[in-house]
């Protein structure tokens, strides 16, 4: 009994050292072959060769799953197909690396306007303006962006109902 107080301490202090070396690497810790597998994509996409770029994402990934770099840029060549939906997957993948990310939550949120999913994008832009310190512009575009959308989904809302409320027009009687 008289030693539990120092087991217990003991085993707390051991469960934080071994915690420490499990969470994992940090960013500037990504393997260099990942980064220059990404810096190779990133070359192809720029010559619009989107699927070579996505290959070599992909190799990016396949090295170091923790470069956020590699999520974003596979976002990017997704998004360019028009594959939103599995656009905003890559982005949530970057940002369960980094939350804070601020290039991911505002291209996150840009693919979730053009998704349709407004509530998401305003989310995404809350985060934003908490995470932005200085340069706030990107939560300036996408407040911009949601309203221009939100006046639209309105105005497409409003044709719904007025053909809702007119109904069938009747044909008119041959004499």
């Amino acid at each position: 009994m008289r030693f539990s107080p120092a087991a217990i301490a003991l085993s707390l202090t051991l469960a934080v050292m071994s915690s420490a070396s499990i969470s994992g690497r940090a960013d500037k810790d990504i393997d260099s072959r990942s980064i220059a597998l990404v810096k190779t994509g990133d070359e192809e996409a720029s010559a619009g060769r989107v699927d070579s770029a996505i290959g070599w994402y992909e190799s990016a990934l396949a090295v170091d799953p923790r470069n956020r770099a590699a999520y974003v840029a596979m976002a990017r060549a997704v998004k360019a197909q028009g594959l939103t939906g599995k656009a905003i997957g890559f982005y949530k993948e970057a940002l369960e690396i980094n939350p804070n990310d601020q290039v991911a939550l505002s291209e996150q949120a840009d693919a979730f306007i053009a998704k349709g999913a407004l509530e998401q994008a305003r989310k995404n832009m809350a985060r934003l303006t908490n995470v932005c310190r200085t340069d706030c512009a990107s939560v300036d575009r996408l407040s911009l962006a949601i309203d221009a959308a939100s006046r639209k989904e309105q105005a497409q809302a409003s044709a719904v109902d007025l053909k809702a409320k007119l109904g069938a027009v009747p044909e008119p009687k041959a004499n």
